[in-house]
């Protein structure tokens, strides 16, 4: 995916409103799209200070959990999703740790977006893990949508 395809995309996924219920639907949603492709994800939706939802789907690994969780961090901190900071970096020949940002924490790879509401910002992250990281950002993507459409 181009910088410009991801950031108008991004400038499209904005919900009205977010809460434990809204991230129960979301981890729904995803966990549905997931079992029906028989995908072998970990699903992870949390806010800056706590986890709201989470789930290992047949076929994931503990690693994916460590994966979700650092691109998880990656996207809560710059706001934007992991996939469109790792292009952007990628574009200026840069990495995260250029920014004093350790591997062990932050991940370029795509599959957590982070979640706006209108009006508000950045409330939370949903993030997958398990699939190329285009796949994972795919995912989250039609997840947050059907959300919306909801």
């Amino acid at each position: 995916m181009e910088l410009a395809d991801l950031e108008a995309e991004y400038a499209g996924l904005m919900l009205p409103r977010f809460d434990e219920r809204a991230g129960l639907r979301l981890g729904q949603i995803l966990v549905d799209l997931a079992l029906a492709e028989a995908l072998p994800v970990v699903i992870d939706i949390r806010t800056a200070d706590r986890t709201l939802f989470h789930a290992a789907l047949p076929g994931s690994a503990p690693l994916n959990d460590r994966w979700a969780r650092r691109k998880s961090n990656t996207a809560l901190l710059f706001q934007l999703p992991s996939l469109l900071v790792g292009r952007r970096l990628a574009a200026k020949d840069e990495a995260l740790a250029r920014h004093g940002l350790p591997s062990e924490d932050y991940a370029e790879a795509g599959g957590a977006v982070p979640i706006r509401v209108t009006g508000v910002g950045v409330v939370a992250v949903a993030t997958v893990s398990g699939l190329p990281q285009v796949e994972d950002h795919r995912l989250v993507v039609r997840g947050l949508r059907a959300l919306m459409a909801e």
